[in-house]
């Protein structure tokens, strides 16, 4: 099983954004059967310098959250094998499960309370915009870790 890191095919970083999220290092999951669709987001988790796998399903999605620590999953509303909602609360015997990010082209707000019910971490919505994507991994980072950052922290 094959997953990218870091530079899917056809995406290319931009030099000119100087990012503040934090320096430590940040691994992200994004789990989505359209990957085309998803090439913004990828772009933008490389500009901000987050190391970033990819899978296309809830079962390979498992797999590498079973094997390698993730801090955020951005997953879409709908997989082939599941849903986001299958990768809130995974039973794995892991001590803490990652952030999980619903991503959706619909702007829903019922999707929105039920995915936050069901424990999301957040929703973002297509097209997404670097400064929401950043601030959810800011977000996620400093809940992580119980403690307060800030950008010029990380400076």
């Amino acid at each position: 099983m094959t997953f990218l890191l870091t530079r899917p095919a056809g995406v290319h970083g931009n030099s000119a954004h100087d990012s503040p999220t934090p320096q430590r290092h940040v691994r992200a999951l994004v789990v989505s059967p359209e990957l085309e669709a998803r090439k913004p987001l990828l772009r933008t988790l490389e500009e901000l310098r987050v190391d970033t796998l990819v899978c296309s399903g809830r079962a390979q999605a498992e797999e590498v959250l079973s094997k390698q620590p993730v801090e955020i999953v951005f997953c879409d509303e709908r997989l082939p094998d599941g849903c986001y909602s299958d990768l809130i609360r995974p039973n794995r015997s892991e001590r803490r499960a990652p952030r999980v990010v619903v991503t959706t082209r619909t702007g829903d707000w019922d999707l929105y309370f039920e995915a936050l019910g069901k424990g999301a971490f957040d929703v973002i919505r297509c097209p997404w915009y670097a400064t929401d994507v950043e601030m959810t991994i800011i977000r996620a980072v400093r809940e992580e870790h119980g403690q307060t950052w800030s950008h010029d922290a990380a400076a």
